[in-house]
Formats: C-alpha cells, structure tokens, sequence
C-alpha cells in the first residue's frame, strides 16, 4: 500500500515490483477481436497462424497493454485519494509477440509524480513480459491522475 501522493512522491524512480503471471487465452484474443473489429489472421485463425510468422496464434499488442488495469492493482493500491483517472499514455511500443497459452507479467516503474490542481499526475513505465521470453512483449509510459 502506498499512502496518498505524497507517499507516491517517496517512490520516484523505484521499481514497484511485479505482478503474478496470467496465462492469454484464444478465448480473451477473440473476445478483444470482436471488441475492437480487429480481426486480423495472426489474432483469431489458429489453424492459418500455425503456418505464419509466431509459430501460432498471438495476442494484440492493445490486448496486451490493456491488461494494466487487471495486473497493476496486484502491485500497489494507493490509499488516501478520492479517486483515480486513466489520463493517457505516452511512448508505447511492443518489442516481441505475446503468444496465445503463454503466461504474461506486468513490472511497474514509478517515473514522476507532478502536482496539478487537487492531485497529482502520476507517471509510470509498464512493463509486460512474457515468462521465459528475452524481450519485453510490451513496454508504455502510462499516466494517471489521483485526487485527494
């Protein structure tokens, strides 16, 4: 637990720790399909993806950044705000493939911590990895805004 912003000021720089892995089901890479109308081969013909380029079916790199607001509660809580916001992100990319039936972590970095009106903007780097990979599958500044 971390107590309000300004024990969030305490963290800057530190690495808040990792989350236990989750296992991406083609049941979640379909599901994220028909939410986003993003249908692609690679994603939801798992017969096709065997002969493509992962070996396999993969995940979305959407699908994968979107799983923060699952992993990240597993890393830290702020306590003490009224509230909390998704405020954006910043650089996102995604280095290696998250396979469907692989085991996925998040990492989170605290990066800033800024005063705004009734709050603060609160900086983080995520960090997805798949278990065994060399690379991250996903690596995105996210920001969210707490309010006291």
């Amino acid at each position: 637990m971390i107590e309000g912003i300004a024990g969030l000021k305490e963290l800057v720089g530190e690495h808040l720790g990792y989350s236990p892995y989750t296992t991406v089901t083609q049941e979640q890479v379909q599901l994220f399909a028909d939410a986003t109308g993003d249908q692609q081969w690679i994603h939801v013909d798992v017969e096709r993806a065997k002969s493509g380029p992962f070996g396999g079916p993969i995940a979305h790199g959407y699908l994968t950044l979107s799983l923060g607001p699952m992993l990240s509660p597993q890393i830290f809580a702020v306590t003490g705000i009224a509230m909390g916001v998704n405020y954006g992100a910043g650089k996102i990319r995604f280095p290696s493939p998250v396979p469907v039936g692989s085991n996925v972590r998040l990492g989170v970095t605290l990066k800033a911590v800024d005063d705004i009106d009734g709050g603060a903007q609160v900086t983080q780097e995520f960090v997805f990895e798949v278990e065994g990979a060399s690379k991250p599958s996903c690596v995105a500044e996210v920001i969210f805004r707490y309010y006291e």
